[in-house]
């Protein structure tokens, strides 16, 4: 359960990696300093992807246009948004090689840290069932063959973050 929770984590992490696309999972992480309160963008503005390389913030409260254009500007992105006094563009520029390249690290070290995530369950689980046989309540075949139920688990999980990083790979390496 907590394998899949991992990889569902990591599935969504990689929609908030940029590529060549715009999507509005790219700005949902954005917290704006709305009233002095550090406030998700998502309950700020409607956010909305109506070209392939643009992306439409619409304030719901127009006074919090300027919080908005600022936090985004600030953001580790690089985007830059365009206010025009009722909404905010934000176009996404093309990426060059070297982006790219960056992009595709920063994702295999995301995965690295979901692999972990998943090893770290199966640890938790393997701990539990050895707890649970040094208490009498499993036997020594059970426990061997739970055992090997989790490591099949865990390889499934590790082989499914593989592909998921294979396809974002090649999302963000497309021209």
């Amino acid at each position: 359960m907590e394998m899949e929770e991992a990889l569902g984590a990591f599935r969504h992490e990689l929609g908030r990696v940029r590529t060549g696309r715009a999507s509005t999972a790219l700005l949902e992480g954005l917290h704006v300093n709305y009233y002095g309160a550090r406030t998700p963008l998502r309950q700020l503005a409607g956010l909305a992807a109506p070209e392939a390389r643009l992306l439409v913030v619409t304030p719901y409260d127009k006074g919090s246009l300027h919080e908005i254009e600022k936090a985004i500007q600030t953001s580790d992105l690089g985007l830059t948004p365009i206010n025009d006094g009722k909404l905010i563009r934000v176009p996404i520029p093309e990426l060059t090689e070297q982006r790219r390249k960056e992009l595709v690290r920063h994702v295999h070290k995301t995965a690295e840290e979901f692999r972990v995530s998943v090893r770290n369950h199966r640890r938790d689980a393997n701990d539990k069932l050895k707890k649970m046989h040094k208490d009498k309540k499993l036997d020594d075949d059970t426990l061997r063959a739970a055992e090997t139920k989790v490591q099949q688990h865990t390889t499934e999980h590790i082989e499914k973050i593989d592909k998921v990083l294979a396809a974002k790979e090649a999302e963000i390496m497309e021209v």
